[in-house]
């Protein structure tokens, strides 16, 4: 007897809805862009997410610039940043700025035959990166280094090639050490270097450049140094004293600040006071649509975020990244608030 028309269908029917909850499935991943500093963190966190249960993450770092970019053209559910975007900015592009994590940016040498730890300071810093200070022995950085043996290379410095928060910070706190910088050069995601330094995308391009040049000095974020194991400078800072990184350093920088007493995520955390305090600490900040169209999609954005708030502390532990303070958690479900979908359905997110 010949198989009837809904036999013959069924196989069809069973492959168009494998297909079709693959794709929904697929249309269910939560995407992020942006932020190349905090990118391996937010990878670590959205492989926990996935294995308690949760949806799909997947972060891209591609910079500041770029993860504002998108987030502001909607083609990602949200854009990573450690430049904070003003109220007004905010108003306007229909965003919500969230505060994830605070870390450290940090100089980073490769002056083969030298001692480890080399010192500087934030106007000599500048004076590098300027092209001011152009061989590793020069006088100022040896004035630093009493009895140290500084090689005689050339310094070559490292920058990022595209728009970065991280670029922000470190030039930010360069402004804020040199008069000079401050006027010439000036702060922001991509600042105006003088001369033809050698440029490279992202945290991971700037250690495969330093790595590659003997003399290079390049700026990156803390957890690089720990997994790549890179020859960090000693910075010195407010008190006077010469530090390296350390999460307990950026913790410090917290605990010197508005951000922790008075619970403002957009208070500066540069060069603050403290003995152990690391200089150039920042926040970095996710942006999502304050208007979605629909809460479902949203409803996981949020989801995803608000469980790595509940379990932020021990998912940051020993990233070479600091949580954020009770004050500002605290502050945080007001944010969450503020995104209000377009179908008048509430997201949900309290639970995975």
């Amino acid at each position: 007897m010949p198989a009837s028309p809904s036999a013959l269908l069924r196989p069809t029917l069973a492959l168009l809805a494998s297909w079709l909850l693959s794709t929904a499935a697929l249309a269910q991943a939560v995407q992020g862009q942006g932020a190349t500093f905090p990118a391996k963190v937010y990878d670590t966190w959205a492989r926990a997410y996935e294995k308690a249960g949760g949806a799909a993450v997947a972060y891209k770092g591609t910079g500041s610039g770029d993860g504002i970019k998108q987030i502001g053209a909607r083609k990602v559910d949200f854009g990573g940043t450690d430049s904070p975007l003003p109220a007004a900015e905010l108003a306007k592009q229909k965003l919500v700025q969230i505060p994830m994590l605070v870390g450290g940016i940090v100089p980073v040498v490769n002056l083969p035959g030298a001692p480890a730890g080399l010192q500087l300071n934030g106007e000599v810093l500048a004076e590098i990166f300027m092209g001011r200070v152009k061989s590793w022995n020069d006088p100022r950085i040896a004035a630093l280094n009493p009895g140290v043996g500084l090689p005689g290379l050339a310094i070559k410095r490292v920058v990022r090639a595209e728009k970065s928060g991280t670029s922000d910070g470190f030039s930010r706190y360069l402004a804020g050490s040199s008069a000079s910088f401050k006027t010439e050069v000036g702060a922001g995601q991509a600042p105006a270097w003088p001369g033809e330094p050698l440029k490279a995308e992202g945290n991971d391009g700037m250690v495969q450049t330093l790595r590659a040049t003997p003399g290079a000095i390049a700026y990156v974020s803390y957890d690089r140094v720990l997994r790549d194991k890179l020859a960090a400078v000693k910075l010195r800072n407010a008190a006077g004293k010469f530090v390296l990184p350390t999460e307990a350093g950026f913790r410090a920088a917290i605990l010197e600040s508005d951000m922790h007493r008075q619970g403002d995520d957009l208070a500066t955390l540069l060069d603050r006071p403290g003995n152990e305090t690391w200089p150039i600490t920042l926040t970095s900040f996710v942006l999502v649509d304050a208007e979605p169209a629909a809460s479902a999609k949203v409803a996981l954005t949020l989801k995803y975020l608000y469980w790595c708030f509940m379990h932020g502390d021990d998912l940051t532990r020993g990233t070479g990244f600091a949580p954020l303070p009770v004050s500002v958690q605290s502050r945080l479900a007001a944010r969450f608030t503020q995104v209000k979908p377009k179908d008048g359905v509430v997201p949900s997110y309290l639970v995975l």
